[in-house]
């Protein structure tokens, strides 16, 4: 049977009529008389399989194994022993306790496979390193198999790790990385515990006000074991070796071992990030940090309050997290540390911005959330030394830190013009909501959290002073967004006051509308970081009196917020008159001037500022209502005073008269 114009065939196809022959392609080959066809177009690649191909996409990088050099030449270590002393390290870090030993680890991703097929790392030789020999009848499942470790890697293969694996991760318009942190999208202060033991016991502040809780040495080894537990049965974990504070003679190296891309990635902006030939000498890092986020802690474990743990044991110089994915826990985990390791060598640790003028004069800037900290310590006519975290030795400040974590909540390019171009490529956005097709992130949206953060090294900044180190601060500014309305603009305090003033970490807050509250609300902070200081905060002001005497620094208290009457009456101090005042300080100028004493709170206020209206210079001009602002003032004096109470007992100098100082420098009425 036939259809149309085609005809059945015998094995079920058609045939159709006949046209035309179409002419033979000729190749080169078969010029040559060669039957086999090739592909004349251009050069081959000399491989056999796609495998082969991709093998020789990836130029091999240069050896970057942490070794103990002992002074010998780098050269005179083979690769081979390269290998092993960095397996051994790492092993040693991922140690289980109760075995006495550490799991056989493996450099490099198990889900890549060589050339040949195989998994096992080509510069491994094919061989897995057992670092150890089981004790007899201590094997178990996790003692059988091998930890993969992923070591230092770069941003772009920590980009490709995080999308392939982590769910949430996604590369935005901007080039930067976003990522969720999972349940917790902030800190969980009343989650943190430090182990209590012989030493800590009487160098730790403790009790009323302190942020350290305190857990035992056994409890902490119960979470220590369950953290290494469940990242040693991971296929792979990351492993970072970095260094905090830029004061090459106060460096401290640290070692993140962590399950995401997203946290090694984080750690690798937020640190400072070694060169090769430095991580050629590493050696055992000063301090470790296990996170374990993705796994809680056991809610049945003494001490435990909830599923969420993060742990600091001093005395192991070592940290563990569970519970928690906040990437921030590592940040201000490390930090405390640092309040605890460099008043040990007289090295002052700060919550503060520094920035450095031209000329080398060096200004701190301390001040809690909404105060204007970041803004005024980001200045394009000065180099940032950092915005967060510094160190105060003998010879002048450091950052801590290789990076920013700059809130990104309202972001936009006029209002943080500096934040916003440093999110590109290498950045990791947390939290933040972008559109799903263009991937434009819209800063403007919480529906994640309002604590939407973005995670860069600091040379992202155009005018970030590298190494990130200066000489001592000539100014030390506390700020306060007082939104009373009755402190001045600006005031001149003597050391005592600047103690005072810096034991308090005062701002005031006004709550949300939506409560119908719009009361302000004080709100204080010792040392404008109660979070994380370990020792008492008197100690800290006397470093900080002492450095600032030897040095000639002078403190200021400069307020950012109300004038003319408290929050709904008054009105906010513009930003460019704090500007001209930050500016004056910074110059000098605002030293010269003519100086009057206030009442209540006894300090210095300049009689006028250029540029700053004579209403505003002086607090109780701006208020129609006289009585109403002398109410108010008592009324804040009185909250200062209360707040005090919880440092009034601990004496500090001789017979307690640095104590009596202090106290005496608070307001009075």
């Amino acid at each position: 049977m036939s259809t149309g114009n085609g005809n059945a065939n015998g094995d079920g196809g058609f045939s159709f009529p006949k046209g035309p022959v179409m002419p033979k392609i000729t190749t080169g080959a078969a010029k040559r008389g060669n039957e086999i066809c090739h592909d004349d177009s251009g050069p081959t690649v000399n491989v056999t399989t796609i495998d082969e191909l991709h093998s020789l996409q990836k130029k091999r990088s240069a050896p970057t194994t942490p070794i103990n050099q002992g002074g010998a030449a780098f050269a005179a270590v083979s690769e081979e022993e390269r290998q092993k002393i960095q397996l051994q390290s790492i092993s040693a870090s991922l140690a289980s306790l109760t075995r006495e030993s550490g799991p056989k680890v493996v450099r490099g991703d198990p889900a890549e496979k060589k050339a040949d097929g195989s998994t096992t790392p080509a510069y491994a030789h094919g061989q897995h390193h057992s670092i150890f020999s089981p004790a007899t009848g201590a094997v178990s499942d996790s003692s059988l198999k091998f930890t993969h470790f992923l070591y230092n890697l770069s941003p772009a293969e920590l980009y490709e790790q995080a999308i392939k694996s982590e769910k949430g991760s996604f590369i935005t318009s901007n080039g930067a990385l976003a990522t969720l942190s999972g349940a917790k999208t902030g800190r969980a202060p009343r989650d943190k515990r430090v182990v209590r033991d012989a030493t800590t016991e009487d160098e730790l502040w403790w009790g009323k006000g302190s942020p350290n809780i305190e857990m035992d040495e056994h409890t902490f080894m119960v979470n220590r074991e369950r953290a290494v537990d469940y990242l040693n049965s991971l296929e792979k974990v990351f492993v970072n070796d970095q260094f905090l504070n830029w004061d090459p003679e106060n460096r401290i190296k640290v070692r993140i071992v962590s399950a995401r891309a997203y946290h090694s990635l984080f750690m690798h902006n937020m640190c400072i990030r070694p060169t090769p030939e430095e991580l050629e000498s590493f050696g055992t890092p000063d301090f470790t940090i296990y996170n374990a986020g993705q796994f809680p802690c056991n809610r049945y474990t003494h001490y435990m309050t909830s599923s969420t743990s993060v742990d600091l044991n001093l005395a192991r110089r070592e940290m563990v997290i569970l519970g928690t994915q906040y990437a921030g826990e590592m940040k201000k985990g490390l930090f405390s540390v640092m309040h605890y390791l460099m008043p040990k060598r007289r090295i002052l640790s700060l919550h503060s911005g520094c920035n450095m003028g031209k000329d080398g004069d060096v200004a701190l800037f301390f001040g809690l959330s909404g105060t204007g900290k970041t803004t005024l310590s980001t200045d394009h006519n000065r180099y940032l030394i950092g915005d967060d975290e510094h160190c105060w030795t003998e010879t002048g400040v450091s950052n801590i830190e290789g990076g920013c974590y700059a809130k990104c909540v309202d972001l936009s390019r006029e209002k943080e013009p500096d934040i916003w171009n440093a999110i590109k490529f290498g950045t990791v956005l947390e939290n933040v909501v972008f559109d799903e097709h263009s991937r434009e992130v819209d800063y403007s949206d919480k529906s994640v959290t309002e604590n939407t953060r973005a995670a860069y090294p600091i040379e992202f900044i155009p005018n970030a002073k590298i190494p990130c180190v200066g000489p001592h601060p000539k100014n030390v500014i506390l700020l306060a967004c007082d939104a009373f309305g009755v402190l001045p603009p600006v005031s001149k305090l003597n050391l005592a006051q600047t103690m005072y003033h810096f034991i308090s970490g005062y701002t005031a807050l006004v709550a949300g509308t939506e409560d119908g509250i719009k009361e302000p609300t004080a709100t204080f902070s010792a040392c404008f970081g109660a979070a994380f200081i370990m020792l008492h905060p008197t100690k800290y002001a006397a470093m900080l009196a002492e450095k600032m005497k030897t040095q000639g620094a002078t403190g200021w208290l400069v307020n950012t917020g109300w004038s003319g009457g408290s929050y709904g009456v008054g009105s906010r101090i513009k930003l460019a008159y704090t500007r001209k005042i930050i500016d004056a300080i910074h110059s000098g100028s605002l030293l010269k001037a003519n100086f009057k004493k206030t009442e209540i709170f006894g300090f210095e206020i300049p009689t006028e500022i250029e540029g700053i209206p004579s209403e505003i210079v002086d607090p109780i001009n701006a208020w129609s209502d006289k009585k109403a602002h002398k109410e108010t003032l008592v009324k804040l004096g009185g909250l200062f005073k209360k707040n005090f109470e919880v440092f009034a007992n601990h004496k500090i100098g001789v017979d307690g008269k640095l104590t009596e100082e202090i106290l005496a420098a608070g307001p009075i009425f």
